[in-house]
């Protein structure tokens, strides 16, 4: 019908209406008219049932609902035509109605072709249901023959490939050979995993940083941060000394004073944290210098921490950051506010300003009473040392994971190297020479503090807020001093003041293994996938195996007999024998139990967070030492009140390990490091076992009663196993749920 009238009549009403009504010579080609023709057809045929669908308020006839398509086929698809779709259309409306049932052969006639052609004659063992009638076949013989010997329809993927649908059918018959690849397979996907990642420092994988936002022109301005200005840094820091061993409240009036001098806005702000039981008080001292080229709606802000992230003095870059302040006030090119903050220390000070400029500050912190424009950038410069220093170290890690965008270190590294002739490190590797282990050596490190997630300078409290910060460190004893890195600061504050949006064109998501050479997400997330995803094969094998039932067949005398006297095309006992028994689940203590130890977690959520700085170390020791004796007093006392059976087992350890791949699948999109680390020390869970004690000789075993063999309680139920040498599932004996050795 296809290829005869219902291809010929659109085919004519649109040559009738694109040559002879329309004069057009648009050749059409394509079979997607047949589509709209039946869409035509069916809807004529709902429309008799249901003649309105409605949309709010609206009803809206439903034979309307191909001519709806073919509009957004043709305004969205290029290359179709409109004018062919409504002629399919048309006659699929006639074909609908009824009126095509002529051009429809008479089913007597297709009854006189099939039969003819004798098309199911050459299926092989196909019974007809007319040879069935004439026999007297029981029930269970007549369905055995008409689905096969093997008691499963024919397909013909079974007549193209008779191999593949041999060996399917002794899987359905028996799925222990499948139970001995899961083990296997997840031990291989976290060896590639592993492989994957040591390959990543090599140059075939990883790729030479680049600056993605071309606005930014890195390096590519003369800084005149230089001469006199040096004469202002000595000055400032000998006030600074001055009153270095006063309380912070004098030093506070001091840096006002300094800032006001300069000609910025100035304001202050205090703030006071409980964090382990310890008190975080301060006071923020801030100043504004207004963009005389920009309507405030945009600013950059720089830090410099009165203590370091280490808690020593940095006395002279406190002493920069007011050089600094003097210096850009008097510049008029700033398209952008620069906001100058020194903070008590590292960690709170810089929070408390954060949270307050974006208004989500707790009741003990003050709001700020000066504000700018949303801040595109921050940077954090560290000198806490008297002598000249030799290279830069930059810090970009943030608060669990989060890290900038890779075009601010970018920018840092090539003005620091390339303009100013500074050797840039990271991760604390002073002697990079990059080789292979050297690049290793850096990629772990960056993953382990990735990893840990904690505060790695004033930077990372601005990172959750998607603004792009870095510290940069001086270290080393050289002849750069701070002239230089004034100079280095200068520079990456007139890129930044370059932007025209915020920082999107680069990478989030990265592993820097050298200054100038990185990996990106989509090159290193397969490997914690992959090892993600051993634990969610070996659950959904656990599943599987808890609900499946292998009756074993138990040779006697009179089974023998049997055997011998059936006929050898019988398959009436063949089925009944091969046929996997499904068990039913008991889900109630595994659910329970598995939810009931994720909600343990949060007592020690709750307690590290209250205990104070003094208990912390003690606290953690407790904790360990309590995680490994809870399996131990669980196991004991559910085996004690309740006799878990084999499948509870296997059910307890499938859902574990079903959570366990499933957070670890999620977290590797937010914090690829914490998700691989965590996957690596979890995955011996997956192959641990439990093997059920032999009190017996096997001799014995073998002479078990069903009675006997239930009640054998296990040693721990939360290890539960895979493999068992015995166990009854609903009073029947036999089930073995790994044969072998391995477990899992």
């Amino acid at each position: 019908m296809f290829f005869g009238p219902l291809s010929t009549l659109p085919a004519g009403l649109y040559l009738l209406i694109e040559k002879f009504i329309l004069r057009r010579d648009t050749a059409v080609l394509g079979s997607s008219i047949w589509v709209f023709l039946l869409l035509g057809s069916e809807a004529i045929k709902t429309y008799t049932s249901n003649p309105h669908f409605s949309v709010g308020t609206y009803k809206i006839p439903t034979w309307t609902t191909p001519l709806i398509a073919t509009i957004f086929v043709s305004a969205l698809v290029s290359n179709t035509s409109f004018l062919g779709h409504m002629c399919g259309i048309a006659v699929g409306y006639v074909l609908g109605l009824g009126y095509l049932r002529i051009l429809f052969p008479p089913e007597k006639v297709l009854r006189w072709v099939e039969g003819k052609l004798n098309l199911l004659g050459i299926l092989p063992h196909y019974v007809s249901l007319a040879e069935l009638r004439d026999t007297n076949l029981g029930p269970t013989t007549a369905f055995n023959i008409t689905h096969g010997i093997h008691g499963t329809a024919r397909c013909p993927m079974a007549l193209i490939f008779p191999g593949a649908a041999n060996l399917v059918l002794k899987l359905r018959r028996d799925p222990r050979p499948l139970s001995k690849l899961p083990p296997y397979l997840s031990a291989l996907l976290i060896l590639i995993g592993v492989i994957w990642l040591l390959l990543l420092p090599l140059n075939e994988y990883s790729r030479q940083t680049y600056v993605s936002e071309n606005a930014l022109l890195p390096g590519q301005v003369h800084t005149y941060f230089s001469g006199s200005e040096q004469n202002i840094f000595r000055g400032y820091r000998q006030e600074i000394e001055a009153v270095k061993d006063a309380e912070y409240d004098l030093v506070s009036q001091k840096l006002q004073a300094i800032l006001r001098e300069s000609g910025l806005k100035v304001a202050t702000q205090n703030y006071e944290y409980r964090s382990s039981a310890n008190v975080h008080s301060g006071q923020n001292v801030y100043g504004i210098i207004q963009a005389p080229r920009g309507d405030g709606t945009e600013a950059i802000v720089l830090v410099a921490a009165w203590k370091t992230i280490n808690g020593e003095p940095n006395l002279n870059g406190v002493a920069l950051a007011l050089t600094l302040a003097r210096y850009f006030k008097r510049w008029s090119l700033w398209s952008k506010d620069i906001i100058f903050l020194i903070a008590p220390d590292s960690k709170s000070g810089a929070q408390a300003w954060i949270d307050a400029y974006h208004d989500m500050h707790p009741p003990s912190v003050e709001p700020l009473p000066l504000k700018s424009g949303a801040l595109q950038g921050a940077l954090v410069f560290e000198y806490p040392f008297d002598h000249r220093f030799e290279s830069i170290h930059i810090v970009y890690d943030g608060v669990n994971g989060q890290l900038p965008n890779l075009d601010l270190f970018n920018i840092a590294v090539s003005i620091s190297n390339g303009q100013m002739g500074i050797p840039a490190e990271l991760q604390e590797m002073w002697s990079h020479n990059d080789s292979y282990n050297m690049r290793l050596q850096t990629m772990l490190r960056g993953m382990m503090r990735q990893g840990v997630g904690s505060a790695a300078g004033a930077h990372s409290s601005f990172i959750p807020y998607h603004i792009d910060a870095i510290t940069l460190q001086t270290v080393g004893d050289g002849w750069q001093d701070e002239m230089a890195l004034g100079r280095t600061v200068e520079s990456l504050v007139r890129s930044l003041n370059n932007l025209l949006e915020h920082l999107h064109q680069s990478f989030f998501f990265y592993l820097l293994m050298q200054a100038n050479r990185f990996v990106s997400i989509g090159t290193y997330l397969p490997s914690a996938m992959l090892i993600a995803g051993n634990f969610t094969i070996m659950a959904i094998a656990l599943w599987m195996k808890s609900g499946y039932l292998t009756p074993t067949v138990h040779s006697n005398p009179d089974t023998k007999e049997q055997e011998k006297k059936r006929e050898p095309g019988s398959t009436v006992s063949l089925t009944k024998r091969e046929t996997n028994s499904i068990l039913e689940r008991h889900l109630a203590l595994p659910i329970g139990l598995v939810i009931s130890l994720h909600f343990l977690g949060v007592v020690p959520l709750y307690a590290f967070n209250h205990f104070s700085q003094q208990l912390l170390a003690p606290a953690a020791y407790y904790f360990t030492f309590i995680n490994i004796l809870i399996p131990i007093v669980l196991a004991t006392l559910l085996t004690r009140v309740y006799t878990p059976t084999a499948q509870q087992f296997l059910l307890i350890k499938s859902f574990s390990l079903l959570l366990l791949g499933l957070f670890l699948s999620a977290l590797a999109t937010l914090n690829f490091s914490l998700s691989l680390l965590m996957g690596l020390l979890c995955a011996p869970l997956s192959f641990v076992g439990y093997t059920e004690p032999e009190s017996v000789t096997p001799a014995t075993t073998k002479s078990k009663s069903p009675t006997q063999n239930k009640t054998s309680k296990p040693e721990n139920p939360l290890s539960s196993s895979v493999l068992f040498k015995r166990r009854s599932f609903g009073g029947l004996q036999g089930v073995e749920c790994f044969t072998g050795k391995g477990a899992y």
